[in-house]
């Protein structure tokens, strides 16, 4: 791949060394992460959504969870010490992380938000997440994505 096709969460990733794997598709917003996931041949178990909240506080915070799971509000509130979070509006996605609908990753947001890493992350070898851009998805070790988005795993579908 052309350093020019590159996108900023794979330049991060070069930068810190950890290995991955691209996997680019038809670009198409409309498609569910079950979808994505047919499309790439492998299981929805191991392909994540990236998904960002606002707690009761006003912080940010960004929960990685199976594309066939829905977030489980409360467990994320746990997870991040808050009373409450609620998903931000579609609106909000571009101007506060640098993402699209469709093509948001956990890593090289505008600014870094404490994440978390559904659990289940943690009994796979690999898993897939936006690599910044709809139609692109890298695969990597759920301990990598940690250490790249200096994140944690948590019970939080």
């Amino acid at each position: 791949m052309k350093n020019s096709e590159k996108t900023n969460v794979m330049r991060i990733l070069d930068g810190k060394k950890i290995s991955y794997m691209s996997h680019a598709y038809e670009a198409d917003a409309s498609l569910s992460g079950e979808e994505i996931a047919a499309i790439l041949e492998e299981e929805a178990d191991m392909v994540f959504k990236t998904l960002v909240t606002q707690g009761k506080s006003g912080q940010y915070y960004v929960f990685v969870v199976p594309v066939k799971e829905e977030l489980d509000l409360k467990k994320a509130a746990k997870a991040a010490g808050e009373k409450s979070v609620s998903m931000i509006k579609q609106k909000e996605l571009l101007p506060l992380t640098g993402y699209v609908h469709g093509g948001c990753s956990p890593i090289g947001m505008k600014k870094r938000f404490p994440t978390f890493i559904h659990e289940t992350a943690g009994q796979y070898e690999k898993m897939f997440v936006s690599a910044g851009r709809v139609g692109l998805q890298i695969e990597l070790s759920p301990a990598d994505l940690a250490e790249a988005a200096g994140c944690g795993f948590a019970d939080i579908v």
